[in-house]
């Protein structure tokens, strides 16, 4: 599935519906192309260099052999440490920092593609975060704090709780778990009161 609202940035149109063409076979069962930037070398280039980024992963797209292949460079949310990206006079530079491994750096992306991909990017790796750091990750002791008395009490376990089940029911509506995992993340969470 790919969204629309992804080429609002002047984008290539040809090279955007090429990749985008290419993209959607690679897609998996709840995939959506969140957003795509496409490289603007000054020089005239046959097919530039393109990042998608996707509810799931981000792919580096880099042609080879004169655009007759593609080298196809892919991180799940997992895998990525950070992203970022360093504006130069007419254009800026993304990096992307994987967990293992060397970072990524595609140059010659427009200004306004690269803050917008940073944006995407930041938002899928948020997600990503508050869904891997789920009750299983916390514990009781974690929302414990001693009064002036030297007594435990619990702080906020329930209002932690509740905002864990808002951002999972936020991330089952968007399609990005499935029902499987949104039962079985529920459950977890439930189990801590």
């Amino acid at each position: 599935m790919v969204k629309k609202h992804n080429l609002s940035d002047e984008q290539d149109p040809k090279t955007a519906e090429k990749v985008l063409g290419k993209l959607s076979d690679m897609l998996t069962s709840g995939e959506a192309v969140l957003y795509l930037a496409i490289q603007k070398k000054p020089a005239v280039t046959l097919i530039p260099d393109s990042i998608a980024v996707t509810n799931k992963r981000i792919v580096f797209c880099i042609p080879e052999n004169l655009g007759l292949t593609t080298n196809y460079i892919t991180f799940n949310w997992s895998e990525v440490k950070e992203v970022s990206f360093k504006e130069a006079f007419f254009s800026s530079k993304f990096i992307t920092i994987p967990k293992r491994g060397e970072n990524i750096t595609i140059d010659y992306i427009p200004k306004v593609q690269a803050r917008k991909l940073s944006q995407f990017c930041n938002e899928q790796l948020e997600i990503y975060k508050s869904v891997s750091s789920g009750p299983e990750s916390t514990s009781l002791n974690d929302n414990l704090d001693e009064d002036s008395t030297g007594v435990s009490t619990i702080k906020d376990i329930e209002d932690d709780l509740t905002q864990k089940l808002k951002k999972l029911k936020i991330l089952f509506e968007k399609q990005l778990i499935s029902q499987e995992e949104y039962e079985r993340k529920k459950a977890d969470i439930l189990s801590q009161l």
